[in-house]
């Protein structure tokens, strides 16, 4: 079973997360674990107090250290994770090494961050993007639904892991369901033919189109056979119809 402990100062928030879809029906399987950490249990005063005003001055609280790594002491043998703006883009390389890595820790920072001297107690730092989340519970969600994916049997069909976005480092191509024809607009016809070389074709030729149409950053990366340039060609052509 993979297990995800997660310390926060709001474990209630991963009640309701960890009981429902697909992580709640792989808990049920016992794929997979979900355990809250209240950090304040961490704590010796009677306030249980996490946080205390910056040295130096400025606005805001800081996480102390204290408690931090008494918590981290007790969970010993994991992989931990600072969640942190600061931290390294998730990525779905990323992603498929933490698959590898239970149990997975995952530390939810509030206020202005740790203090700097709790840092070097982590193994890594992940930040799920370039902006200002009132706390990392999110974060560590979204690290929890993107790895658990990757683990075997939460999802009911494997091959969707490898045909969704980023895992072959484009995006994913466009998808249609019934009914055939919706306010004018209709399906493409070779997502009707049954011939699965030319939708395979088809598809791949739409995603890179949206990669480069949509995120240029990723589609330089790409490393393009001289098949992917010809799907990508027909797919502009088709465009332009």
């Amino acid at each position: 079973m993979f297990e995800f402990r997660v310390i926060t100062i709001f474990p209630e928030l991963f009640e309701s997360f960890r009981e429902a879809s697909l992580i709640g029906k792989a808990g049920s399987k016992e794929l997979l674990k979900v355990k809250p950490i209240d950090l304040r249990d961490f704590t010796d005063d009677r306030h249980r107090t996490v946080d205390d005003a910056p040295y130096g001055g400025g606005s805001g609280m800081v996480m102390k250290a204290e408690p931090i790594f008494k918590a981290l002491e007790k969970n010993e043998g994991c992989h931990k994770v600072l969640l942190t703006p600061q931290g390294a883009p998730l990525t779905q390389k990323i992603a498929h090494r933490l698959a590898g890595q239970s149990p997975l820790l995952l530390f939810c920072g509030r206020y202005e961050g740790v203090d700097e001297r709790a840092r070097g107690a982590f193994d890594e730092e992940i930040s799920i993007g370039d902006f200002v989340l009132n706390g990392g519970e999110v974060a560590a969600m979204a690290v929890i639904e993107v790895v658990s994916r990757l683990i075997p049997g939460v999802l009911g069909n494997s091959e969707s892991i490898v045909e969704e976005s980023f895992s072959l480092g484009a995006l994913e191509y466009p998808q249609y369901t019934r009914p055939e024809m919706f306010d004018g607009a209709s399906v493409p016809h070779v997502l009707l033919s049954g011939n699965h070389k030319r939708v395979q074709d088809w598809r791949r030729g739409q995603a890179l189109l949206r990669t480069r149409d949509r995120r240029p950053d990723l589609f330089e990366k790409l490393e393009l056979s001289q098949l992917d340039r010809n799907l990508l060609e027909q797919a502009i052509e088709d465009k332009d119809k």
